[in-house]
């Protein structure tokens, strides 16, 4: 297999980050029956910061946090890793925060993918039922949701997710799980989102590099809608946008399942940017400012109330209207719900969406926000905040931990579905593929 040609530190004398946290001795077993293993733990890579949750599943089958990490991330940009080295350090810093706080060793983890080579589609699968007693089964199912995963993808492109939408049995459509039911034929509407091989086997590296093994994948904009959306948006119609960093993660939902998937190449660092050019400040400070002060809308900045920036060296201070904050923060927020209204009218979906818009992320905090949201998208716009957990809830209920908590449902309910099953399922699909490789590249290097 051709090796790769990133600069690794282990062959350079540079070492890579090592996790020092151990578990103190005889925690074998939690209090009650589970075993250590049935930890999980979520690894959320973005822009500006990496988040690491580590949950327990309590006897009801409820999810209880009990560590949480985060550490900056600078080796990400729009959801592409651009140093690789920086990435694992970064990892390795939100995951030993994430051990010390559960007193836990975290040794694998349910990874949420984002980034702006991610792609939506939709396809349809159809099988036929030939049985005498026409009885559709879960093999059926499988049947056909692995029919609509056949079709032409470009070569540099891998499957990250086959979600149905809906399913047909002869000809009548809406049907949510055919299982149990009598038919001929079996149709399933599926939406496919797929991304670059090499962006995704990239971020696996680095995962692998941090002495993690990857128990799933999960895009960042479904596992955002995990974590903050009622059952009846599902149903009714809603968006999901998690406005990060250096992207915002557009997830449509449509009669309980994912109708359109997108990443827009826009969010909270553009405003960071904006504000350091027209204030002539550095960027840490235009953080700082647009964190302590900044507002979206120019209605509701008080005209009387100033801000003293510093200059680009630090020399000299300036004072600054918060109404001109807002001057400048308004026009990039607009943009990023343009952005948003775009990916709905792509979907189909523009105009049945009662829903409307759930904005989740960090920069939905920024104050006034879901007003412009409203005014930009004519929907109702809401902040998200994260939901159904227990243990450390009160660090995790915040929208920029959103889309780590959504990772830690789905890897709770990977981890029942396993424990259902008696055993566990062999990787499919991307990991299959792009895992594979990666375990190997590591035992032949080193």
């Amino acid at each position: 297999m051709r090796r790769s040609s990133v600069n690794h530190p282990r062959r350079q004398g540079n070492p890579i980050p090592q996790r020092t946290y151990q578990p103190r001795k005889g925690e074998g077993l939690l209090p009650g029956a589970r075993a250590r293993q049935d930890v999980i733990a979520a690894l959320d890579v973005g822009s500006t910061k990496v988040c690491v949750l580590v949950a327990e599943l309590s006897e009801e089958s409820e999810v209880d946090i009990t560590g949480y990490g985060v550490a900056p991330s600078h080796g990400m940009r729009r959801g592409v890793v651009v140093d690789v080295e920086g990435t694992v350090r970064a990892i390795c810093e939100a995951v030993e925060k994430a051990e010390h706080m559960a007193d836990v060793r975290v040794r694998s983890v349910t990874l949420g993918v984002a980034g702006t080579h991610v792609q939506s589609f939709n396809n349809r699968g159809v099988i036929a039922i030939a049985r005498e007693d026409k009885d559709i089964t879960e093999e059926d199912v499988a049947r056909a949701l692995e029919a609509a995963r056949v079709l032409t993808i470009p070569p540099d492109r891998d499957i990250i997710h086959v979600r149905p939408r809906e399913f047909i049995v002869d000809g009548f459509d809406g049907i949510r799980d055919p299982v149990g039911m009598v038919g001929n034929r079996l149709e399933v509407e599926a939406n496919i989102v797929t991304g670059s091989t090499t962006s995704i086997e990239n971020i696996l590296r680095c995962v692998a590099r941090a002495d993690l093994e990857v128990e799933g994948t999960v895009l960042s904009g479904l596992a955002s809608g995990e974590a903050v959306l009622h059952p009846a948006e599902r149903e009714l119609g809603v968006v999901v946008a998690d406005i990060g960093g250096g992207t915002t993660d557009v997830a449509i939902f449509d009669r309980g399942g994912l109708w359109h998937a997108a990443v827009i190449p826009v969010g909270g660092d553009h405003i960071t940017n904006d504000l350091a050019v027209g204030l002539r400040t550095p960027l840490a400070q235009a953080e700082k400012v647009k964190i302590q002060d900044g507002v979206a809308l120019v209605d509701l900045a008080p005209a009387d109330e100033f801000v003293e920036i510093p200059d680009v060296g630090g020399s000299r201070t300036h004072r600054v209207g918060k109404r001109a904050l807002a001057e400048i923060i308004q026009p990039r927020v607009e943009e990023i719900f343009d952005l948003i209204v775009k990916e709905i009218k792509k979907s189909g979906r523009e105009g049945m969406l009662p829903g409307g818009i759930v904005v989740t992320g960090g920069t939905a905090l920024l104050r006034g926000l879901d007003e412009v949201g409203q005014y930009e998208t004519g929907l109702p716009v809401r902040v998200g905040y994260p939901q159904g957990q227990a243990g450390l809830a009160d660090l995790v209920r915040n929208p920029g931990c959103s889309c780590a908590v959504g990772l830690v449902h789905f890897a709770a309910q990977n981890l029942l579905a396993k424990e259902e099953a008696g055993a566990a399922e062999p990787l499919s699909g991307l990991f299959a593929g792009i895992f594979g490789k990666v375990k190997n590249w590591f035992k032949q290097s080193y």
